[in-house]
């Protein structure tokens, strides 16, 4: 894989050093599955997904190719395997080497993970049939390193396509390494697209304190949408000769 072009270096070391201190100073238990309000989170974010799949007539997963950028340790490419997908048709990138060690670790060895930054993506055009993304784009603050990476996603994705996106649209005003991405914004990255996004995920500050007490209730207030905090969706790239 080529490097990332040097007006991206800067960017790349910003998050390199936040992600190192994030991993220092977070409880790893927050982000287990054995915590019932992340639990929750999850349960709710695999149905929008699979939702997804089911609107665009996808009967199953076993033929799709798929990439992952920002796939961290692989965590949502091997729920794609658990929904049918073949790993050998999968694929995931990351900035930070030591993640894709331990996906490389996590994941079947047919699967391929590559190290690098997702604006040079290391495939030729129309490789995918999904390209994915979760809570990567808020990560990054350069406008020009996003917009770049939104390239790289329609330029890999056959025509016809879609992206699965999941990201914050709000700001976190305790987190300044992060920033939220509003609807109109994702329609401008991805311009000619049709771009399908709902809310979605109970803040979650609110959803720790919900989950563990009731399901039920977690699903009652992100059901009334002004408390969540997340678009969920995907973006379809025209098929050629679409109108």
């Amino acid at each position: 894989m080529s490097t990332a072009p040097h007006s991206f270096e800067a960017e790349e070391k910003r998050i390199k050093a936040v992600y190192a201190a994030r991993r220092a100073s977070v409880p790893r238990h927050l982000y287990s599955d054995l915590n019932p309000g992340h639990l929750t989170i999850l349960q709710e974010i695999e149905r929008r997904i699979l939702g997804i799949f089911r609107s665009q007539n996808v009967p199953s997963l076993a033929s799709l190719r798929i990439l992952e950028i920002g796939c961290w340790q692989g965590f949502w490419i091997r729920k794609f395997i658990q929904w049918g997908a073949q790993p050998r048709n999968l694929e995931g990138v990351d900035l930070l080497s030591e993640e894709i060690a331990r996906a490389r670790e996590l994941s079947p060895p047919s699967v391929k993970f590559h190290c690098g930054n997702a604006a040079d993506l290391p495939n030729p055009g129309g490789s995918f049939d999904v390209v994915c993304q979760f809570t990567v784009f808020t990560s990054v603050l350069d406008e020009q390193l996003r917009a770049r990476m939104a390239q790289e996603m329609l330029r890999v994705l056959k025509p016809g396509g879609f992206i699965l996106w999941y990201d914050f649209f709000l700001n976190n005003p305790r987190n300044p390494n992060v920033r939220g991405i509003k609807k109109r914004e994702v329609v401008r990255l991805f311009p000619g697209c049709l771009c399908h996004l709902s809310r979605t995920t109970l803040a979650p500050p609110l959803a720790r304190h919900v989950g563990p007490v009731s399901s039920l209730l977690y699903e009652m207030l992100s059901g009334l949408k002004i408390l969540d905090s997340h678009y969920v969706g995907f973006i379809q790239k025209r098929a050629v000769g679409a109108c």
